[in-house]
């Protein structure tokens, strides 16, 4: 598996969504993001893109079957 490397901030074109997050999991992330001097929602958006280039296929498949 690829490592994760938090990223330097870039301005890209965005949307505005709302999502609810554990409050452990914000905690990590708040941490995270202050230590690194990076702002949550660039870190969150990181983590996801993360995420979604590492699924295995099998997980891929099963996101596709189900559109």
């Amino acid at each position: 598996m690829n490592s994760f490397k938090i990223p330097n901030i870039n301005d890209e074109k965005s949307v505005l969504k709302t999502i609810r997050l554990k409050y452990k999991t914000l905690e990590r992330i708040e941490k995270l993001s202050q230590s690194n001097d990076i702002s949550v929602n660039r870190l969150i958006n990181e983590c996801i893109e993360f995420a979604l280039d590492n699924l295995n296929n099998n997980n891929i498949e099963k996101i596709e079957d189900t559109k």
